[in-house]
Parts: C-alpha cells; structure tokens; sequence
C-alpha cells in the first residue's frame, strides 16, 4: 500500500502554509506525536487554527 500524496492534501486539515509535511501524514504524526501532541487531521478546522494540538486541547474539545 503506497502513501497517496495528492489524496492526503486535498483531505489535510493543516492551515500551517509553510509545513512541509502536508500530506505525508507518516512524517506529520511521527513529528507531533514526537513533540507530545497530535496533528491538525486530529481537530476541527476551527480548533486546528487555534495550533493548540494538545492532548489536553483535544480532551477538552471532545469530552
């Protein structure tokens, strides 16, 4: 099974323009989870432009 690029960009979440990581979601959540929080495909679009990828942010946002 092959990473389908162009696929994963039209459904990324990420408002970060300069990541260099949209739509290669392997290297997106090996990045976050590595810095103890979760990607932007994880949260609405509005709590995803807030950049609080928390664990606790999502908690909260889904509790």
């Amino acid at each position: 099974m092959g990473c389908s690029l162009e696929k994963n960009k039209k459904q990324c979440k990420c408002t970060y323009e300069p990541c260099s990581r949209k739509g290669k979601c392997c290297e997106c959540l090996s990045y976050h989870l590595a810095r103890k929080e979760l990607p932007g495909c994880c949260f609405s679009k509005e709590a995803e432009k807030t950049y609080d990828r928390s664990f606790e942010k999502f908690i909260e946002i889904n509790s």
